[in-house]
């Protein structure tokens, strides 16, 4: 809808809430097909150093919890057969 000039303004309660990290590329992003972002509680100004490391634990905190997830999906699986292997 952005891409089409359809929406004037988004509005989200924290920034975090629109994407974990990246926020300062969607935004110029929707600015430029005229959208404004409208961030209900903004947080104090951080320094970009400060800004980085937060995203970068942001990332790492999300794949980590794919891959967690991906391994807790494996052992349920494997679980599941060991299971219908023992009554069968």
């Amino acid at each position: 809808m952005v891409n089409n000039n359809e929406v004037s303004a988004v509005i989200v309660t924290y920034k975090d809430r629109l994407t974990r990290f990246g926020f300062n590329y969607l935004e110029s992003y929707f600015t430029s097909h005229g959208t404004r972002i409208i961030v209900l509680n903004r947080e104090e100004v951080q320094d970009p150093q400060k800004e980085l490391v937060d995203d970068l634990i942001a990332i790492v905190t999300s794949f980590s919890g794919k891959v967690y997830g991906y391994r807790s999906h494996k052992a349920r699986w494997i679980v599941s057969h060991l299971k219908k292997e023992v009554n069968a």
